[in-house]
Protein backbone atom coordinates (compact mmCIF):
# COMPACT_ATOMS: atom_id res chain seq x y z
CA UNK A 1 0.00 0.00 0.00
CA UNK A 2 1.17 3.51 -0.69
CA UNK A 3 1.38 5.76 2.32
CA UNK A 4 0.53 9.19 1.06
CA UNK A 5 0.94 12.09 3.42
CA UNK A 6 -2.50 13.31 2.42
CA UNK A 7 -4.73 10.28 2.28
CA UNK A 8 -7.83 12.17 1.30
CA UNK A 9 -7.82 15.82 0.36
CA UNK A 10 -11.50 16.18 1.10
CA UNK A 11 -10.89 15.27 4.72
CA UNK A 12 -7.63 17.19 4.88
CA UNK A 13 -9.26 20.59 4.80
CA UNK A 14 -12.23 19.76 7.01
CA UNK A 15 -12.22 20.56 10.68
CA UNK A 16 -13.71 17.33 11.98
CA UNK A 17 -11.65 15.03 14.18
CA UNK A 18 -12.52 11.78 12.45
CA UNK A 19 -9.83 9.76 10.75
CA UNK A 20 -9.83 10.08 6.96
CA UNK A 21 -11.30 7.13 5.11
CA UNK A 22 -9.17 5.12 2.72
CA UNK A 23 -9.00 6.60 -0.76
CA UNK A 24 -8.55 3.79 -3.26
CA UNK A 25 -7.15 6.23 -5.82
CA UNK A 26 -4.27 7.28 -3.54
CA UNK A 27 -3.83 4.59 -0.92
CA UNK A 28 -3.50 1.59 -3.22
CA UNK A 29 -1.44 0.61 -6.21
CA UNK A 30 -4.17 2.20 -8.35
CA UNK A 31 -2.22 5.43 -7.61
CA UNK A 32 0.20 4.41 -10.35
CA UNK A 33 -2.58 4.76 -12.97
CA UNK A 34 -2.04 8.48 -12.62
CA UNK A 35 1.48 7.84 -13.84
CA UNK A 36 0.39 6.16 -17.09
CA UNK A 37 1.52 9.20 -19.04
CA UNK A 38 5.01 8.83 -17.58
CA UNK A 39 5.21 5.36 -19.13
CA UNK A 40 4.22 6.98 -22.43
CA UNK A 41 6.85 9.68 -21.96
CA UNK A 42 9.46 7.01 -21.29
CA UNK A 43 8.66 5.26 -24.58
CA UNK A 44 8.35 8.51 -26.56
CA UNK A 45 11.41 7.80 -28.78
CA UNK A 46 10.38 4.19 -29.52
CA UNK A 47 6.58 4.28 -29.59
CA UNK A 48 5.48 7.90 -30.09
CA UNK A 49 1.89 6.82 -30.78
CA UNK A 50 1.71 5.46 -27.22
CA UNK A 51 2.10 8.89 -25.63
CA UNK A 52 -1.39 10.34 -26.24
CA UNK A 53 -3.36 7.25 -25.09
CA UNK A 54 -1.37 7.18 -21.85
CA UNK A 55 -2.33 10.81 -21.21
CA UNK A 56 -5.98 9.86 -21.77
CA UNK A 57 -5.60 7.14 -19.11
CA UNK A 58 -3.92 9.55 -16.68
CA UNK A 59 -6.52 12.29 -17.16
CA UNK A 60 -9.29 9.69 -16.80
CA UNK A 61 -7.74 8.60 -13.50
CA UNK A 62 -7.64 12.22 -12.32
CA UNK A 63 -11.27 12.79 -13.27
CA UNK A 64 -12.39 9.54 -11.59
CA UNK A 65 -10.67 10.48 -8.33
CA UNK A 66 -12.09 14.02 -8.42
CA UNK A 67 -15.64 12.82 -9.10
CA UNK A 68 -15.38 10.14 -6.42
CA UNK A 69 -14.10 12.72 -3.96
CA UNK A 70 -17.00 15.05 -4.79
CA UNK A 71 -19.51 12.22 -4.50
CA UNK A 72 -18.09 11.18 -1.12
CA UNK A 73 -18.22 14.77 0.15
CA UNK A 74 -21.84 15.10 -1.02
CA UNK A 75 -22.79 11.91 0.83
CA UNK A 76 -20.79 12.96 3.90
CA UNK A 77 -22.63 16.28 4.03
CA UNK A 78 -25.97 14.52 3.57
CA UNK A 79 -25.16 12.16 6.46
CA UNK A 80 -24.20 15.10 8.65
CA UNK A 81 -27.52 16.80 7.91
CA UNK A 82 -29.55 13.67 8.60
CA UNK A 83 -27.79 12.80 11.87
CA UNK A 84 -27.99 16.32 13.21
CA UNK A 85 -29.65 16.55 16.60
CA UNK A 86 -31.59 19.56 15.32
CA UNK A 87 -33.72 17.82 12.68
CA UNK A 88 -35.98 20.82 11.91
CA UNK A 89 -32.93 23.09 11.63
CA UNK A 90 -31.16 20.52 9.48
CA UNK A 91 -34.02 20.34 7.03
CA UNK A 92 -33.97 24.14 6.72
CA UNK A 93 -30.28 23.98 5.78
CA UNK A 94 -30.95 21.60 2.90
CA UNK A 95 -30.46 23.32 -0.43
CA UNK A 96 -33.32 25.38 -1.77
CA UNK A 97 -33.80 24.67 -5.50
CA UNK A 98 -35.11 28.21 -6.00
CA UNK A 99 -32.06 29.84 -4.44
CA UNK A 100 -29.56 31.48 -6.77
CA UNK A 101 -26.72 30.85 -4.33
CA UNK A 102 -25.32 27.34 -3.76
CA UNK A 103 -25.82 25.75 -0.36
CA UNK A 104 -22.85 24.96 1.83
CA UNK A 105 -23.27 21.32 0.83
CA UNK A 106 -22.97 22.18 -2.86
CA UNK A 107 -20.06 24.52 -2.19
CA UNK A 108 -18.19 21.97 -0.08
CA UNK A 109 -18.74 19.31 -2.73
CA UNK A 110 -17.43 21.64 -5.43
CA UNK A 111 -14.41 22.52 -3.28
CA UNK A 112 -13.62 18.85 -2.62
CA UNK A 113 -13.91 18.02 -6.32
CA UNK A 114 -11.81 21.02 -7.38
CA UNK A 115 -9.15 20.34 -4.71
CA UNK A 116 -8.80 16.72 -5.77
CA UNK A 117 -8.75 17.52 -9.48
CA UNK A 118 -6.14 20.23 -9.04
CA UNK A 119 -4.01 17.98 -6.80
CA UNK A 120 -4.23 15.10 -9.26
CA UNK A 121 -3.42 17.25 -12.28
CA UNK A 122 -0.25 18.53 -10.66
CA UNK A 123 0.80 15.41 -8.71
CA UNK A 124 -0.10 12.81 -11.35
CA UNK A 125 0.18 14.44 -14.76
CA UNK A 126 1.91 17.81 -15.08
CA UNK A 127 4.90 17.64 -12.73
CA UNK A 128 5.70 13.93 -13.20
CA UNK A 129 5.22 14.19 -16.98
CA UNK A 130 7.67 17.06 -17.19
CA UNK A 131 10.10 15.30 -14.87
CA UNK A 132 10.12 12.04 -16.81
CA UNK A 133 10.33 13.89 -20.11
CA UNK A 134 13.39 15.71 -18.80
CA UNK A 135 14.98 12.46 -17.55
CA UNK A 136 14.42 10.73 -20.91
CA UNK A 137 15.65 13.70 -22.95
CA UNK A 138 18.75 14.06 -20.78
CA UNK A 139 19.53 10.34 -21.01
CA UNK A 140 18.95 10.41 -24.77
CA UNK A 141 21.23 13.43 -25.12
CA UNK A 142 23.92 11.66 -23.09
CA UNK A 143 23.64 8.50 -25.20
CA UNK A 144 23.87 10.36 -28.51
CA UNK A 145 26.90 12.34 -27.31
CA UNK A 146 28.80 9.51 -25.68
CA UNK A 147 32.17 8.71 -27.18
CA UNK A 148 32.45 5.33 -25.49
CA UNK A 149 32.18 3.12 -28.59
CA UNK A 150 32.28 -0.15 -26.68
CA UNK A 151 28.77 0.50 -25.36
CA UNK A 152 26.30 -1.84 -27.05
CA UNK A 153 23.90 -0.20 -29.51
CA UNK A 154 20.93 -1.81 -27.74
CA UNK A 155 21.97 -0.18 -24.46
CA UNK A 156 22.38 3.20 -26.13
CA UNK A 157 18.96 2.83 -27.74
CA UNK A 158 17.02 1.71 -24.65
CA UNK A 159 18.88 3.50 -21.85
CA UNK A 160 16.70 6.66 -22.03
CA UNK A 161 13.50 4.60 -21.83
CA UNK A 162 14.80 2.50 -18.93
CA UNK A 163 15.95 5.68 -17.16
CA UNK A 164 12.45 7.16 -17.44
CA UNK A 165 10.71 3.99 -16.28
CA UNK A 166 13.22 3.43 -13.48
CA UNK A 167 12.76 6.92 -12.08
CA UNK A 168 8.95 6.68 -11.69
CA UNK A 169 8.93 4.92 -8.28
CA UNK A 170 11.40 7.46 -6.91
CA UNK A 171 9.43 10.56 -7.89
CA UNK A 172 5.94 9.56 -6.67
CA UNK A 173 6.18 10.42 -2.97
CA UNK A 174 8.35 13.55 -3.27
CA UNK A 175 6.01 15.03 -5.89
CA UNK A 176 2.89 14.09 -3.89
CA UNK A 177 4.36 15.71 -0.77
CA UNK A 178 5.46 18.80 -2.70
CA UNK A 179 2.00 19.31 -4.23
CA UNK A 180 0.40 18.84 -0.79
CA UNK A 181 2.74 21.44 0.69
CA UNK A 182 2.10 23.99 -2.05
CA UNK A 183 -1.67 23.50 -2.00
CA UNK A 184 -1.77 23.65 1.82
CA UNK A 185 -0.19 27.11 1.61
CA UNK A 186 -2.19 28.38 -1.36
CA UNK A 187 -5.53 27.09 -2.62
CA UNK A 188 -6.50 25.25 0.55
CA UNK A 189 -6.01 28.47 2.54
CA UNK A 190 -7.87 30.57 0.00
CA UNK A 191 -10.83 28.24 -0.49
CA UNK A 192 -12.09 26.93 2.83
CA UNK A 193 -15.19 24.74 3.07
CA UNK A 194 -18.11 26.19 5.00
CA UNK A 195 -19.02 24.58 8.29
Amino acid sequence: MLNNTNNNNTNHSSNNNTAPSENIFRDSSLRYMGYANEVGESFRYHLPRLVRPTYVIAFGYCAADALTSGHNKWNEEEGALMTSSQQPEASKRMEDPNSEFPSSRQRNTAIATFDTLLWQLFASVLIPGGTINLVVRTANFAMTRTTFHAMPVVLKKWFPTMSGLGSIPFIVHPIDSFVDLVMDHTTRKWIQPTV
